[in-house]
């Protein structure tokens, strides 16, 4: 498929447009929201991992209605059961039938929220439909709406009665990463009222929209030496002398599909080692098993990915037009 600048542009402008309307209840996180909607346009999934009361519920929310979608909230308990997230069966006596009650995993964005305090046979509820955009309750198999974006998050405090999430599932998330405390300016905004959570933001774009833009992104252009580069970076994470287990193959993919998404996001139909470096972290850190004696010195899978960046030589002195050509900068 090749992208029509016309098609380039109108990318370009619906995603700032998306990312402004969410801007407005979520402050000074620009940069988080995008990584949000290039993990929606990606067709993948986002785990945020953050302390309490920083936005994670109002920037779901937010998406939800942004792109005229519905949005659900699932909170994750100790005692919560798998069907309190994909739906169940109950029999009408009245009808003397089945009938199927859907579960808030029926949304467009999901939030999920402290997905690591359910038990794993309840978080390996989501996994079916995390990667298939489907679940099988009593033997059959019902389509989620589309788009579909699960939002996980994990509190890096309170660890007491939590189940850490394990490798298999982790890999399934696109991307990882958080919100954080706002600066000084975005909490006097917030404090004023400019970011009232409970505001509504207007619809942006159809749901269909959205699977327009991601049918748009699909076509982005990589050149093989930046086809090349993502290989090499992932190769380093798997030698690094700090990492036990490095990245697999659905972690380049990940990043190959994120960084298209990327580069149409800023206006461009091709990929640059750029778009793959500004990606790299937030894409692969989650990815590491690092070796425990690593862990035990301080070091973090981001101080890693980053290492990773300064020793793989990306194809320097050029650009990577979407022709194949390079052009000298």
């Amino acid at each position: 498929m090749t992208i029509t600048q016309e098609q380039s542009a109108w990318f370009a402008e619906t995603f700032t447009t998306l990312v402004d309307n969410v801007e407005q209840v979520v402050l000074g996180k620009r940069h988080v929201i995008e990584l949000a909607f290039t993990t929606m346009v990606s067709e993948g999934h986002l785990l945020l991992e953050d302390y309490p009361g920083t936005g994670k519920t109002s920037l779901a929310r937010a998406m939800g209605r942004s792109v005229q979608g519905t949005a659900s909230r699932i909170q994750f308990t100790p005692d919560l059961l798998p069907g309190d997230v994909t739906g169940i069966t109950v029999y009408d006596q009245r009808r003397g039938e089945f009938e199927f009650h859907q579960g808030p995993i029926f949304a467009n964005v999901v939030l999920a929220d402290e997905i690591n305090r359910a038990s794993p046979k309840t978080q390996s509820a989501l996994l079916e439909v995390m990667e298939e955009g489907h679940v099988t309750v009593d033997g059959v198999t019902r389509d989620v709406p589309v788009p579909f974006l699960v939002v996980a998050t994990q509190n890096p405090v309170e660890q007491a009665g939590t189940y850490r999430l394990p490798e298999a599932q982790l890999d399934r998330f696109l991307l990882k990463t958080s919100l954080g405390y706002p600066d000084r300016a975005a909490t006097i905004r917030i404090l004023e009222g400019s970011g009232d959570a409970t505001r509504e933001v207007s619809p942006v774009i159809t749901p269909q929209g959205i699977v327009s833009m991601a049918d748009i992104a699909r076509g982005g252009y990589l050149n093989p030496l930046v086809l090349d580069y993502i290989a090499r970076v992932v190769d380093a994470t798997r030698l690094a002398r700090e990492v036990r287990l490095g990245v697999s193959v659905r972690g380049a993919l990940a990043l190959t599909k994120a960084s298209r998404t990327w580069a149409l996001a800023h206006g461009r139909t091709y990929v640059t080692p750029d778009d793959v470096k500004a990606l790299a972290v937030p894409v692969l850190a989650h990815r590491l098993i690092l070796d425990p004696e690593a862990e035990f010195d301080g070091v973090t899978a981001e101080a890693v990915i980053g290492q990773v960046l300064l020793d793989v030589v990306p194809p320097s002195g050029e650009r990577l037009d979407e022709r194949g050509q390079r052009e000298n900068v």
